[in-house]
């Protein structure tokens, strides 16, 4: 029997091309003269009448679905193509001289490129996803019940009137929202990538919170390991050396505590100490302030419910996840009082909590 690829797959790698030369690439590898459709489809005179009328209307319905899939994306390809270029090239002679004057680094920016050193460091690839993401992935691969306080609309941003935008038609992945945790690019790397797989995940996130220590808009980072004989002790080593690093604290100490996420099984919060000095929060034990703990990060194994959403067989793999807020490291290392402050544009704020880009 011939191998027809699997449909779902080929339609998540269309929509998956970033620009014109991997659609075509991607094309041609399906529908080329030597494409993988096309080859079946050549192939299928060899069989008997019965298969060959099976194989041959099996292989013929996915050839138009991917010829479908593949228009579309390519005219909204174009779309993003003309709108770059126009940005590119646009210029306001009107505009004033400007008197040069160096920039500062964002402390958001600053937390991503250490966090993003640090794992690179250890061999984590670095995955991003986009904003726009499906009920399927962002809950229900995450094995996140329809109960979930989450899912209910005074905790998500759901699109209205989504049935405009491309590929809404496919009802079975649910309604598009703006997503709620950077986890939905653990599904999306299981499927593009399977296993072995190690990768570090930071994103901007939507919540509907606003207060000093929330934001509607906020950023989170997570990793994902998988491979054969993972364990949570090699999970408590990976987030004590990140920990350990960040802070540049050598003998910062951990605690874990039991904790429930939907997608980690067993799960547990990571706690470590901190003590206030000048009425600022300062990590690390002191020998003559009050020492408190402090939560940093959630974490747990990988639950299997996941992986199997995730196509990894759960028998032979095994894994850990953990993730934290970058905007809550950013507060903590470089003090800044409130998370509001790294959404507002205001100058005087960057150029007193910004960084030298040539530090």
């Amino acid at each position: 029997m011939l191998a027809i690829p699997d449909s779902d797959k080929v339609l998540y790698d269309i929509d998956g091309c970033k620009d014109l030369a991997a659609l075509e690439s991607l094309r041609v590898a399906l529908l080329g003269k030597s494409g993988s459709i096309t080859k079946i489809l050549q192939q299928a005179g060899a069989l008997s009448p019965e298969e060959r009328k099976k194989i041959s209307q099996t292989a013929n319905n996915l050839k138009n679905t991917v010829s479908d899939a593949i228009a579309k994306r390519r005219v909204i390809l174009k779309d993003e193509e003309i709108s770059d270029r126009l940005m590119l090239e646009s210029v306001d002679i009107t505009l004033p001289e400007l008197q040069q004057k160096f920039g500062q680094l964002h402390p958001l920016t600053k937390v991503f490129q250490e966090v993003t050193d640090i794992f690179t460091a250890q061999g984590f690839a670095v995955a991003s996803g986009q904003d726009l993401e499906r009920e399927y992935f962002n809950f229900t691969a995450l094995n996140m019940p329809e109960s979930h306080p989450a899912r209910q609309m005074h905790d998500t941003f759901y699109i209205k009137d989504d049935k405009r935008i491309v590929g809404a038609s496919d009802e079975k992945l649910g309604k598009y929202l703006l997503r709620t945790h950077t986890s939905p690019v653990q599904i999306h790397s299981m499927l593009r990538w399977g296993a072995p797989l190690r990768v570090l995940v930071p994103g901007r996130t939507f919540r509907c919170d606003y207060d000093a220590t929330h934001s509607p808009m906020f950023h989170q980072a997570e990793v994902l390991v998988l491979d054969k004989g993972i364990s949570f002790a090699h999970l408590k080593g990976c987030i004590t050396d990140f920990c350990r690093k960040f802070f540049e604290i050598s003998t910062l100490p951990m605690r874990i505590r039991p904790g429930y996420f939907p997608f980690t099984e067993p799960s547990a919060e990571i706690d470590i100490p901190y003590h206030i000095k000048d009425k600022r929060i300062v990590i690390g034990q002191s020998k003559t302030e009050e020492n408190k703990w402090l939560e940093i990060a959630g974490c747990g194994m990988v639950h299997p419910e996941v992986l199997r959403h995730g196509k990894i067989d759960a028998e032979q793999y095994q894994g850990f996840a953990m993730g934290w807020g970058l905007d809550r490291l950013a507060i903590l290392k470089y003090g800044a009082p409130d998370i509001r402050g790294f959404f507002e544009a205001d100058v005087d704020w960057i150029e007193r909590y910004g960084f030298s880009a040539f530090a």
